[in-house]
């Protein structure tokens, strides 16, 4: 479908395109951006709402700064889409998150106006304030750093960290605050109650107003009314509203709030900003989603709805003939529900990812006992290991990615004490569009390093109930993994008797001769379809589902190891440190002197695409273990071909 910009932004092929406009006609620029969008999104897919909300501040962020001299660094990357569209990447826009095209998120070696790859959130305050102090450093006076960054993002600590620097550094940065309550799902916390409070105090608003009207009547010089301006405002802000000190207390000036869709309005703040010198901020209003009405009205839907008629507003799902299996998450969210049920010591933790990984379901039907705790994955961690010292089984739910900014709570808080809190790794593997910033690759190996801890992760739905149901069991006395991918899994009928699964205990899938496939999670049903596909061949590979990479089954291990002269190994991880090096260290250990391919995602950096195209990519599809097989037994395939 070709899909033609508005005529002003068929003209605009970099920033300095833009400058050439005149201010006024800056409107048409963003109605034209705005459509644009919405006609490539729902069309192409992608996010959505995020992109929407900060067109009138992308416009005019380019408009005023030198970019990309001057460094503008995005947080999260979601916003980033009008951004890409007016730096050169316009005619390219279609192909966002498809596999070969462009990035999704901000990156580097896409574009140069891309200043810092970002993907995890809350990166953009200390990665601009680097950028700042560099400058200062090389003596770059005119060169001005600026970091957007959304009020759910500002929840995480990294965030803080970067402002408490940032406010003693004497480095010429701005913060630009995108306060518009959400982030995938509702923004939580004390910080969003500040925002508010400073946001929609009429008290604030309206003598903020009256003093600077009464000042511009006053027949005094300059000097005078803009000492008294100062004053004024300083007393005011510490009088009303205790938010704007939160900011202020950390020596950042503190300027708004002002109405981030009036785009004249930005564009004459931020001139006047970009000649102030030092740390500030600038706080400003957004509605996620701007310009689209259902975006508007449900944002956590419309973050990234997928393909859609933008007219009508339907959102395009696939239609089938049989039922099909349920999302992995949504299997975890319902059984959630079922073992509280029956656990009254049961509670579900998740950072900010309540709709994501579907602890959603919990969170409204016992809001009591299921927490969203803003984008903050240390603290979720750590959260759960006080709850755990209390006797409580906590799911703690992260995805893979974004586990790794918890790494050292995971070994210091929890491990280290023993606590068996259930960490719960949803996305695990390749996540798809989203790319390199959100893949799940490394979760094994980290997590395999760390002593006190099991790692599991089941093939199919049933497993993960099962996985899910011994985590909670009182017998279970140590920290619990479970990792599963995004996406479908393989059961229409998925709701399963739970059993309790012996810990470290693997199973046979299948009985074979000569060569066995050891599969660790999902990937299992990719060996069972590989197998399947060799029926012809006169080859007979065992399967085994090892359901543990930690501890390892190994009688079961010697067992295949005594009968079976090679191995093959597949998981969605990492192959170095992940479940295939587990089986080799063991068999090293034992001195087995097996045939071994371990098959996994490769010590490469993997794009964005579809999970197919990626998995294809890395060689750990059901093809590609069918052609590792045939491989590794030619002779036997060379014998039945001749004698036919």
């Amino acid at each position: 479908m070709d899909i033609t910009p508005g005529p002003l932004l068929q003209t605009i092929d970099s920033p300095a395109d833009l400058k050439k406009l005149p201010r006024e006609k800056l409107h048409q620029v963003c109605d034209e951006l705005r459509q644009y969008i919405i006609d490539v999104v729902s069309v192409h897919g992608g996010h959505f709402g995020a992109s929407l909300g900060v067109v009138e501040l992308t416009t005019a962020l380019h408009y005023v700064y030198n970019t990309p001299y001057d460094q503008l660094v995005w947080d999260v990357g979601h916003q980033a889409y009008g951004h890409k569209i007016l730096t050169g990447r316009r005619d390219n826009f279609p192909s966002n998150r498809k596999y070969k095209g462009i990035s999704g998120f901000p990156k580097r070696s896409e574009s140069e106006y891309d200043t810092f790859g970002v993907g995890h959130s809350s990166t953009s305050i200390s990665a601009a304030l680097g950028m700042a102090m560099a400058a200062k450093y090389k003596g770059e006076k005119d060169r001005k750093v600026v970091a957007v960054i959304g009020d759910g993002a500002m929840t995480a600590g990294l965030a803080f960290e970067g402002m408490n620097h940032a406010g003693v550094a004497d480095a010429d940065m701005l913060i630009v605050l995108n306060d518009n309550c959400m982030g995938i799902d509702p923004n939580v916390g004390a910080l969003k109650e500040y925002l508010t409070d400073i946001t929609t105090s009429p008290t604030y608003n309206k003598v903020k107003d009256d003093v600077w009207k009464l000042l511009g009547k006053l027949p005094v010089g300059k000097t005078f009314t803009r000492a008294m301006a100062h004053k004024l405002n300083e007393g005011l802000k510490g009088m009303v509203s205790s938010s704007v000190n939160l900011f202020e207390a950390l020596k950042l000036r503190y300027f708004g709030p002002i109405d981030g869709h009036n785009v004249a309005k930005l564009v004459d703040t931020l001139k006047d900003l970009r000649k102030i010198p030092g740390p500030k901020l600038l706080h400003i209003i957004t509605t996620k989603g701007k310009g689209y009405a259902l975006a508007e009205q449900d944002q956590t839907k419309w973050h990234a709805p997928g393909l859609f008629d933008k007219v009508t507003g339907e959102i395009r799902k696939k239609t089938f003939d049989l039922p099909q299996p349920p999302k992995y998450q949504d299997v975890f969210g319902y059984t959630m529900i079922e073992l509280a049920e029956k656990n009254e010591k049961i509670f579900g933790v998740t950072p900010a990812m309540p709709s994501g990984c579907s602890l959603k379901f919990m969170m409204d039907k016992m809001p009591d006992r299921a927490f969203d705790v803003g984008i903050a994955e240390q603290h979720a961690v750590t959260l759960s290991a006080g709850m755990a010292t209390q006797g409580m089984r906590v799911f703690c739910n992260i995805y893979s990615s974004f586990m790794q900014r918890a790494f050292d709570q995971v070994l210091h808080d929890v491990a280290l004490q023993k606590l068996p809190v259930v960490l719960c790794l949803d996305r695990a593997g390749l996540v798809g569009d989203d790319g390199p910033t959100h893949h799940g690759c490394y979760d094994i190996a980290y997590m395999r390093s760390i002593p006190n801890i099991i790692i599991s992760a089941p093939m199919n739905e049933s497993e993960l109930r099962n996985l899910m149901f011994t985590a909670q069991l009182e017998s279970t006395k140590y920290p619990f993994v479970i990792r599963y991918p995004r996406g479908e899994g393989v059961m229409p009928e998925w709701r399963t008797e739970m059993k309790e699964i012996p810990i470290g205990k693997g199973r046979m899938i299948r009985e074979g001769k000569d060569i066995a496939i050891l599969s660790f999670g999902h990937p299992g049903n990719f060996a069972a379809s590989a197998i399947r596909e060799m029926k012809n061949d006169g080859l007979n590979p065992g399967h085994y589902d090892m359901r543990f990479a930690k501890p390892l089954d190994e009688e079961l291990l010697h067992e295949i190891c005594s009968k079976y002269p090679k191995l093959i190994t597949v998981e969605d991880a990492s192959v170095i440190g992940g479940f295939g090096s587990a089986v080799a260290e063991f068999m090293v250990t034992h001195g087995y002197k097996n045939d071994i391919r371990i098959m996994g995602i490769p010590d490469i950096i993997v794009e964005h695409g579809t999970p197919k195209e990626l998995q294809h990519e890395c060689g750990y599809d059901a093809p590609a273990i069918a052609d590792a097989v045939r491989e590794m037994m030619k002779d036997q395939v060379v014998i039945k071909t001749v004698l036919g």
